[in-house]
This record gives structure tokens, sequence and C-alpha cells, in this order.
């Protein structure tokens, strides 16, 4: 009868794996399995081979942010009336997880913009931007953003805003201060794309504080 497989165990060896890759560490199975209480097959186990290993590694990285982006709350329909829909502080919001998930995460975080690595999934990763993209669609569905404002653009435009933060202080060069930034170059893309300066001003501060640990991530 085959062993039930360990989710915390797959977990553990995708973890070390790209911990060993951000350090440059000679990447042997037994190097790999060191310290994991597993053996050298828990990679066959798991994951077929090590050319499967890589690929699961890339994958966890967006499966990571799929789940980060999947806990900041949406107010699409708000239940308290005196607090409103509003579309540019989800849109940030988003982006704040974004952040927390490179700066919980920054050993995946670096492999998994790696295409030397295949997707075991590319359409799970793909769906990461969508989510900006749908986001963005409401606000201009709310009069938020102008009328010819492309959604998929500005979708990214707001992604590197957030990964050149996130990988800038993950990586080193700039100390997590530097994520003060993120508020003042959110609020002037959207102002771009057509909101207000001042409301937009107010719903990124909001989005930006949705996601607790973006806020505090500062101090960090």
């Amino acid at each position: 009868m085959a062993r039930t497989k360990d989710p915390a165990v797959r977990a553990r060896l995708l973890d070390r794996a790209a911990h060993m890759l951000r350090t440059r560490q000679p990447v042997t199975l037994r190097a790999l399995v060191a310290g994991t209480g597993v053996s050298t097959m828990a990679v066959y186990t798991y994951f077929g081979s090590m050319d499967g290993l890589w690929s699961a590694v890339r994958q966890e990285g967006f499966s990571r942010l799929a789940a980060k982006l999947d806990e900041v709350p949406s107010s699409a329909d708000p239940a308290d009336p005196a607090d409103p829909a509003d579309p540019v502080r989800d849109l940030t919001a988003l982006g704040a997880a974004y952040v927390v998930n490179a700066l919980e995460n920054p050993d995946l975080y670096r492999v998994m913009f790696d295409a030397g690595f295949a997707l075991e999934d590319a359409g799970a990763a793909d769906e990461t931007l969508h989510r900006l993209v749908r986001a963005v669609e409401r606000a201009k569905e709310a009069g938020r953003f102008r009328a010819d404002v492309d959604p998929a653009e500005l979708a990214l435009q707001s992604w590197a805003i957030g990964h050149g933060l996130a990988s800038l202080v993950v990586t080193g060069p700039l100390p997590r201060q530097a994520l003060d930034h993120a508020v003042p170059m959110l609020t002037a893309q959207f102002v771009g794309a057509g909101d207000a300066p001042d409301r937009c001003r107010r719903s990124v501060e909001r989005g930006w504080e949705a996601v607790p640990t973006a806020a505090s991530a500062v101090g960090g």
C-alpha cells in the first residue's frame, strides 16, 4: 500500500531547495535532504525527478502568492453601508499583499521569476496577474479610471511597482523603509489613470493598511 504523502515534507523540501538556489549552494540529493529528516528517495516520491523539483519550487512561489492574494478582502459587496465599495483601495491591497508575500517567502520569491525552470501550471501563475486586471476593471466601471485605460496595462504597471520595490528590499540594496514609497508611487499612477488626487490618496493609504503586515513591514 502506497504511503500517504505529507504536505509538510513537500513544503520543507521546496523551501530548502529555494534557499539553496538563492545562496548558490551546490544542490545535490544528499545536500537537499540533509537536516530534513527524509531520505533522498523523498525527492522522487514527491516530485518524480530533480527537474520536477525545480518546476515545483517555482510553482510554489506562485501558489503562495495566490494564497496571499486570496486573503485580501474585497469591498465589492460591503457589509457595512457606511463603508462603500472602493475598487482603488482593493487594487492597492492586492499590491500590498504581493509585497508581503515577497517578504515572507524571500527564497521562493527569487526563484519564482526564474524562467530557466518550467512551471507546472502556467495558467495558475497568470491568474495572479488577472486578479489585478479584474480590480482595474472594477475601478473603471466605478468611474475611478478613464474609459480609455487598458486594464491589463495598468495592472502590469501596478505589478511592476510592487515587484520593483519588493525585489530591491528582498535582495538587500534597499532597506524595508523603501516600501514607504509604494503609496505615493501608486497614487501617482492611479491619478494618471484618471482618479481624483485626494480621493485616490485616501484609497491607496487605506488599501495599503488593509494588509496589516504590509504597513508594519517597514519596521519589521
